[in-house]
């Protein structure tokens, strides 16, 4: 029998990428979700950076959650060896954690990489703390290249939200900025969580 994920608990997983100073953008489920998407997801996806300097913060971030390879066919003991050179010559990695399902992409579809999908990332408060999120474009991109059947039923979504949110001039993309070292105004991406319209009022 198929051995059950942890319930995700997303804040723990960010708040050790951050103490472990690693360069990741949130992509996935969990980005469309802070888009407005009412989808459900139960993993969590991130896009990391591939240099040498961030691929040991990675490793280390994995080895505190006790990460281990997931997947179709693979035995919960596979041995897996969490070090820098293991992402080196890997690129996809879905995982296990003591924190639920994570699935760590060093070039997701339709990308060239981390400094692809950060270009036009905002950093938002998601979860108790400062995240890096992928633009809704590149997120439809993504989704478009994935060509899943239910990235297809995403991307409809993903497309009437951002039509909504350029209908009400909220769909707001800039460069990024540098990421948040201490305390800090942080701001959700403008009309991530759009408001429904207001009835009009009958005549008194």
């Amino acid at each position: 029998m198929r051995e059950p994920p942890p319930p995700l608990d997303a804040g723990r997983i960010f708040a050790t990428l951050r103490r472990h100073d690693v360069r990741f953008v949130v992509i996935g489920g969990i980005a469309a979700q802070a888009w407005g998407s009412p989808s459900l997801t139960g993993d969590l996806d991130i896009c990391y950076e591939r240099d040498p300097e961030n691929l040991p913060r990675l490793a280390a971030a994995l080895r505190e959650l006790g990460a281990r390879l997931r997947g179709p066919g693979v035995p919960p003991d596979l041995p897996f060896k969490i070090d820098p050179t293991t992402f080196e010559l890997g690129d996809h990695f879905t995982l296990r954690t003591v924190a639920g399902d994570l699935d760590c992409l060093g070039t997701p579809a339709g990308t060239v990489g981390y400094r692809d999908v950060a270009a036009e990332s905002t950093v938002i408060d998601l979860y108790g703390g400062p995240v890096r999120i992928v633009s809704l474009e590149n997120l439809m991109r993504m989704k478009r290249a994935a060509g899943r059947a239910k990235d297809r039923a995403e991307l409809e979504i993903l497309g009437a939200l951002r039509d909504e949110l350029e209908r009400r001039g909220a769909l707001t993309i800039g460069p990024p900025g540098p990421m948040p070292a201490g305390p800090t105004k942080r701001r959700r991406p403008r009309g991530s969580r759009p408001k429904p319209p207001k009835r009009p009022r009958g005549r008194r």
